[in-house]
């Protein structure tokens, strides 16, 4: 029986393998490639797939994922690490940056051909990251400047092409307060506990972290005698049970390509326990299709308490497409196209009403008494009884529709699974289609977490000796479906991720809204709407198991009023079998997930209403003839001319 022939990719997949066991001078190091990574897991790095038709760009990309993983295993001690990274949010992502740029400078200026992956990886990453000035300057990227002016120093590699601006940006600022600092790095990078000395200093340099002696470096160690020595006390929290060997707890950042990796509190386990416990880690705790998420208990302390995030270095903002290759994108477009073709129909016939709705309002209009143009044939009389008066024509112009852009931000939480998240994308497919042919741009976002119970984030607090009131203690997975300038048709298909089996996770609703509206304040459009779907009150075990009952509950409360009493946003929102109307001013509540489509064609149908009702009622305002005004020669009232009403309503 002849043998089946090798397919293209398997020598460049051996070569990848043996080059990154060499440099990683790890012989057991275990490589395979899924649409879930990369992710770096004890000894087992997870690559993506790579293309069918692989280009020397996409090879480069992903032997530099190879290389960082391999890197990081040879050269970084995360004990040691965790021993003096700093307890402040805003110092942490800079401490992880700085080493990561670290290991990597070590790899880059001992070879050549590991240098040019790394670039390629890093241009990658920035290729798909615009920052608007605006934006850059109301949050500045810190971590993200400093992690590269630092690799600029250790390696001599200038900035990607697409981040140099914003370097430029905060250069100057960065160069006052640590430049002397940021030099002595060059000699400490093969000393991993000096160097972090340092970047501690730096940190402090910038005013973004806590005093060097609030390090934890002696937690650490009496963290893990504790555990030793009281197997009780480790075993009590049943939200890290059984999540430690978890690869999608223990991913690398695809944007940012600044991973850790993961300490393996059971490392004594048998690979095939590992491989058990991953499966499971993906599956929610006994949640069925469209089962509500549990709420926080309301015995729970109500006392205002400021929102922490105790680590935002695992945290993601990735495009759909990243997620998945695009042959199982195409195969689940086409099963959620499968399973709701007649809710599609539904959705079309209402999408088509406020289609109409809209082309309604873009009416063409004449501009008249112009000394130039079509001849006024109403105004010829006054030319014969006046030949002075020569303003006798007209010109015919489209009325301005006012430039608008709508953000559908999706619950993408486990209790979403099932039939409501397939009619969320299917009526978000829709009307983004619908809006599209208005000239209205739409934007399609989804927020859930790369873990369940904690991931990452909390493995890095339990390391750092469980210091209290930690804050938000899981990684943040935000999703980009469609952007807002991108055409439907080329985003059609990511839609149909949200099918995939093992994506829907927990719940942090106040942050992905802050980040949905934050996206939707950089935009140009004069009028932005930001419509909200979820079924349920944020919910995520890690945080409320440290943290007050209603923790987050509180946040996404300040979040909403800080957007509705301040923010030119407006905001909307639906719930599904949950009522989102003690949260927002403007919402609805649907009890069936089949009513989903009418609610937010309907909901976005009034406020365009009450846009043209705004417009007609200043315009009557204008034209109406404000008492005692007489025109020219007691010819009697004056009326606004048409420049000025469009100029008012403009």
């Amino acid at each position: 029986m002849a043998k089946n022939p090798e397919s293209p990719l398997e020598p460049f997949k051996r070569a990848l393998a043996h080059a990154a066991r060499s440099l990683a001078e790890t012989p057991d190091l275990e490589i395979v490639y899924s649409g879930e990574g990369p992710q770096l897991s004890g000894n087992r790095a997870v690559l993506p797939h790579p293309p069918r038709d692989l280009t020397p760009a996409d090879a480069a990309r992903i032997r530099g994922l190879a290389d960082q993983m391999a890197l990081r295993i040879a050269h970084h001690d995360p004990a040691a690490h965790a021993k003096t990274r700093p307890l402040s949010g805003a110092g942490q992502p800079i401490y992880d940056g700085l080493e990561q740029a670290r290991i990597e400078a070590i790899g880059a200026n001992a070879m050549g051909g590991v240098k040019g992956n790394l670039r390629a990886v890093m241009d990658h990453a920035w290729q798909r990251r615009v920052y608007n000035e605006a934006e850059a300057m109301a949050n500045p990227p810190m971590a993200e400047v400093i992690s590269l002016m630092v690799r600029e120093r250790l390696t001599g590699e200038p900035p990607p092409a697409m981040a140099r601006t914003l370097v430029d940006m905060f250069r100057g600022e960065i160069e006052a307060k640590a430049g002397a600092d940021l030099d002595k790095l060059t000699g400490a990078v093969q000393d991993q506990k000096a160097f972090a000395r340092i970047a501690r200093t730096i940190i402090r340099d910038l005013e973004m972290g806590d005093d060097l002696s609030d390090a934890p470096e002696e937690a650490d160690d009496d963290t893990e005698g504790d555990e030793d020595s009281n197997p009780e006390e480790s075993n009590s929290d049943d939200d890290g049970e059984g999540e430690s060997q978890s690869p999608q707890q223990s991913s690398m950042d695809d944007e940012e390509t600044q991973s850790r990796e993961a300490e393996d509190a059971d490392s004594q386990m048998m690979p095939s326990e590992q491989d058990q416990e991953a499966e499971d880690a993906d599956e929610p705790p006994e949640m069925g299709d469209g089962d509500q998420p549990a709420r926080p208990d309301p015995s729970g302390d109500t006392r205002a308490v400021t929102y922490r995030v105790f680590t935002t270095q695992h945290d993601e903002i990735v495009a759909a497409e990243e997620l998945c290759d695009p042959e199982e994108l195409t195969r689940l477009r086409a099963y959620l196209d499968q399973q709701l073709a007649s809710v599609s129909n539904v959705v079309s016939r209402l999408a088509n009403k406020l289609q109409r709705k809209l082309l309604a309002q873009q009416n063409r209009s004449w501009t008249f008494d112009l000394e130039e143009g079509l001849l006024d044939t109403s105004r010829l009389t006054r030319v014969i009884t006046d030949p002075t008066a020569s303003l006798a024509f007209k010109e015919e112009e489209d009325t301005e529709f006012r430039d608008t852009v709508v953000t559908i931000l999706i619950d993408n939480s486990g209790s979403m699974r099932g039939r409501p998240i397939m009619v969320a994308a299917v009526c978000a497919d829709i009307l983004a289609r619908t809006l599209e042919r208005c000239g209205v741009k739409t934007e399609i976002l989804g927020f859930t977490t790369r873990a369940w119970k904690g991931g990452t984030s909390r493995e890095d607090w339990l390391k750092a000796g469980k210091p209290a009131q930690p804050g938000r203690l899981n990684d943040l997975r935000h999703i980009i479906y469609k952007a807002a300038d991108a055409p439907w048709r080329r985003a059609r298909r990511n839609l149909g991720l949200m099918m995939r089996e093992g994506l829907l996770k927990e719940n942090i609703d106040g942050e992905a809204l802050m980040w949905a509206h934050q996206r939707l304040i950089g935009r140009p459009e004069a009028r932005r709407i930001l419509l909200v779907i979820s079924d349920g009150a944020p919910v995520d075990d890690s945080t409320l198991s440290v943290n007050s009952g209603h923790y987050l509950e509180r946040h996404l409360r300040e979040v909403i009023t800080e957007i509705e009493t301040k923010s030119p946003v407006q905001l909307i929102a639906i719930g599904i079998g949950h009522d989102v109307t003690r949260y927002y001013k403007n919402a609805v509540t649907i009890v069936d997930v089949e009513q989903l489509a009418g609610a937010m064609v309907e909901q976005l149908a009034d406020l365009f209403d009450e846009e043209v009702r705004r417009v007609t009622r200043k315009t009557a305002s204008l034209l109406a003839p404000p008492p005692n005004t007489q025109g020219p020669q007691g010819a009697g009232p004056r009326r606004s001319t048409f420049k000025e009403v469009r100029r008012a309503t403009a």
